[in-house]
């Protein structure tokens, strides 16, 4: 279980170092990207994560949003709101998902960098500032 805990990690870091550098190279664009990995606990929960980049949030908040899907199952996983600074970061979104529960195995993420604003009522619109969509593996 250590190793495959370890191998994990280093697989892990490997990813991050190949996502990140096509962010950092990208300019002053916002940009998302997806990691090759998630997990599932034993109760569930799902984690899943990669990086951003966001430019300017003045004219509304920032959020990044996940939905996993395996075989005919959909489902959103969490959001984390985004810090638009122009510099790279990391997003990890987590869900509870049961009934039925995911697996390990492939599955297909779809990331996006979407911005609300004020709509012409005073409601908020989604802005979709950049989509990512990848393939993982859950573990």
């Amino acid at each position: 279980m250590r190793v495959r805990n370890s191998l994990a990690a280093l697989a892990a870091g490997i990813l991050l170092a190949a996502a990140v550098a096509p962010l950092a190279h990208a300019g002053e664009a916002d940009g998302l990207s997806v990691h090759g990995y998630g997990t599932v606990a034993a109760d569930s929960t799902v984690t899943l994560s990669g990086t951003y980049r966001c430019v300017d949030d003045t004219a509304g908040p920032v959020f990044v949003s996940s939905t996993l899907r395996q075989g005919n199952r959909s489902a959103g996983i969490g959001g984390t709101r985004a810090v638009c600074d122009g510099q790279v970061h990391e997003w990890v979104n987590t869900s509870v998902v049961k009934d039925p529960a995911y697996q390990p195995g492939a599955a297909r993420v779809e990331a996006t960098l979407v911005q609300l604003t004020a709509g012409p009522a005073g409601l908020p619109t989604p802005g979709f500032l950049a989509t990512e969509q990848s393939d993982v593996e859950l573990y």
